[in-house]
């Protein structure tokens, strides 16, 4: 389902986020937002292991709508090499990874500096992951109806 959800004060923080990538000539996609604990439950186990998939016990950021996963795109809404497909589960991922062109480096350092000056905060594995880290918020298993798109 097509649809981001994310408590208000993240949305707010993430559009300043996209009107300063405005000035880089920067867009951003998301990719997911709000999670639900059972889709949490999924995710895990497909992926368990805590360095990229909070266990579902513990609850992510995700499930409590202050979390999203993006990528940078161009003006003309063509996303942008991040050195890895988002959701890729390994080294190349993590913002400690140097071995990637300057050009890829430097989109990377933008979007997380850019991030960081609006309250989110990285985890080390995944380029694309942010949390807002203000505040606090409870674990959440709200879902929404998907319309099917025609």
């Amino acid at each position: 389902c097509g649809k981001c959800f994310l408590q208000e004060k993240v949305a707010k923080q993430l559009w300043k986020v996209k009107n300063e990538l405005l000035t880089h000539e920067y867009e951003i996609v998301l990719f997911d937002c709000y999670r639900p604990r059972p889709v949490q439950q999924k995710l895990w186990d497909k992926v368990p292991n805590p360095s990229y998939v909070t266990p579902p016990k513990k609850g992510s950021m995700h499930n409590r709508g202050r979390a999203v996963d993006l990528t940078l795109v161009d003006a003309a809404g063509q996303e942008l090499d991040m050195g890895t497909p988002f959701d890729f589960f390994g080294p190349r991922a993590h913002h400690t990874h140097t071995d990637l062109p300057d050009s890829i480096l430097q989109r990377r350092i933008l979007l997380k500096g850019i991030m960081e000056e609006n309250g989110f905060r990285a985890i080390r594995t995944e380029w694309w992951h942010y949390y807002f880290a203000k505040g606090g918020h409870a674990l959440d298993d709200w879902l929404w109806e998907c319309e099917e798109e025609h």
